[in-house]
């Protein structure tokens, strides 16, 4: 391991430290932009701190406001998949979530409600987006499924997939296109690098 390495390693876990800080205080740390301070669930739904935690920032990651601490809850080979990209590994989702706030001047989050609390965690969300520069608007409603991995304080996210209307593209020729912007987007987004003081 080189000296590079040793550092992003150093670096990344002092991320995740925090992450579990906030979630030993019984806290969650990601809510103070969206002001959710507990994610919505359906009627008989319940889930632990741990999970509040991971939700409440995947809520804050849709509505625009990435940083390395909400990822520091990812695993480093996590997938990220929409109907736009098949993202996989720490370089190329978090390209995406930069990017998405990047494009979008605007992203208002009208609705969202957790309908189960297992593996995956099951959530409908409803987002309006406003593209950057030309003001055009765009309501799209989701089924996000959120996959972890481990228990407790050590839980990660291992997998995020946002079904626009509740589904995926299917087929090749799709897959490959979705597969191109993960490996595209990482070149012209800005992601900030460990360390660097985030807006």
């Amino acid at each position: 391991m080189n000296s590079n390495q040793s550092l992003e390693g150093a670096q990344i876990a002092n991320h995740v430290a925090v992450a579990v800080d906030h979630m030993r205080d019984g806290r969650d740390a990601f809510t103070s932009r969206l002001g959710i301070a507990n994610a919505n669930s359906a009627p008989g739904v319940s889930f632990n701190s741990n999970q509040q935690t991971l939700v409440s920032s995947i809520l804050d990651l849709f509505a625009g406001h990435p940083s390395k601490e909400k990822f520091a809850l990812w695993t480093d080979d996590a997938l990220f998949t929409d109907p736009l990209t098949i993202a996989q590994g720490r370089k190329q989702y978090e390209a995406q979530w930069y990017g998405l706030a990047q494009a979008f001047s605007t992203i208002e989050t009208q609705s969202h409600e957790v309908t189960s609390a297992g593996n995956p965690i099951v959530m409908n969300l409803r987002n309006k987006y406003t593209v950057k520069g030309i003001g055009k608007e765009t309501t799209i409603q989701s089924v996000v499924n959120i996959y972890t991995v481990g228990e407790g304080e050590a839980q990660r996210i291992e997998k995020v997939e946002d079904k626009w209307d509740g589904k995926l593209p299917e087929g090749g020729i799709a897959n490959a296109f979705r597969r191109l912007n993960a490996v595209t987007v990482p070149h012209v987004v800005s992601v900030p690098k460990d360390g660097e003081k985030e807006n």
